[in-house]
């Protein structure tokens, strides 16, 4: 397996799992209808350990465009592979997307509210202000990242549980600071699954909210670079 299908298949995990939790709580006539926030918070937290933990091996298991700038950025990780990785990433995330509306679609046709159609895909502000917003992404990136950063080639090894700190650190980030915008933190699992939103025949929905599109792009990127230079410096 090259790194660029360790890539997509890690990120398509990781979308399945995640974007499937939400599709549970939030789409109509589920078994998981109206489970909550910390059923979310939990499903990505596996989400990100499955995917870590399938991949890891090959490519090193970034499934975060955030996470692969980061690397370079600190010199963890090669420049020219990046745009490889990213690749892989984006089509992971669609992919993954893909599964989860063909796996929902009879809940998709039974829910009425368009906005919880969309955030089966994507994220959205719970108040929208784009500085807020934008502040928001970035710090919880800035903690995954800076996380990341102290996790990569621990001294000590914990064998197949090597995915779990990354897995909590997202499930805490989820917990205590994703009731702002969704925490998306991932520009790959954010815009690949916003695109499929677009052009998937889903009836009656609303638009895919471009507009705030780039928040979840830009915050998660900056946030990284944040984290690696504070890192750096320590």
């Amino acid at each position: 397996m090259t790194p660029f299908l360790g890539e997509l298949i890690g990120t398509c995990l990781l979308v399945i799992l995640g974007n499937g939790v939400v599709a549970n709580v939030v789409l109509s006539k589920t078994k998981g209808t109206n489970s909550g926030w910390i059923a979310i918070t939990l499903g990505w937290g596996v989400a990100v350990f499955v995917g870590v933990y399938a991949v890891s091996s090959v490519s090193g298991a970034h499934i975060n465009p955030a996470a692969s700038i980061a690397l370079a950025a600190a010199g963890k990780f090669a420049w020219g592979d990046v745009p490889t990785y990213i690749a892989g990433q984006m089509l992971g995330a669609m992919l993954g997307a893909l599964l989860v509306w063909i796996l929902y679609r009879q809940h998709f046709e039974q829910t009425d509210d368009a906005n919880a159609k969309l955030s089966a895909f994507c994220t959205g502000p719970a108040i929208r202000n784009p500085f807020s917003n934008l502040v928001s992404e970035i710090v919880g990136t800035f903690i995954l990242v800076f996380g990341i950063l102290h996790m990569v080639a621990p001294q000590s090894s914990l064998g197949s549980l090597d995915a779990l700190p990354a897995a909590l650190l997202v499930f805490g980030i989820g917990l205590s600071l994703g009731g702002t915008t969704g925490f998306a933190i991932n520009p790959a699992r954010d815009l690949g699954p916003r695109i499929m939103h677009a052009i998937l025949p889903i009836p009656n929905k609303r638009d895919s909210d471009w507009s705030y599109a780039y928040i979840p792009v830009i915050g998660p990127i900056v946030g990284g670079l944040l984290a690696v230079s504070i890192f750096k410096l320590l």
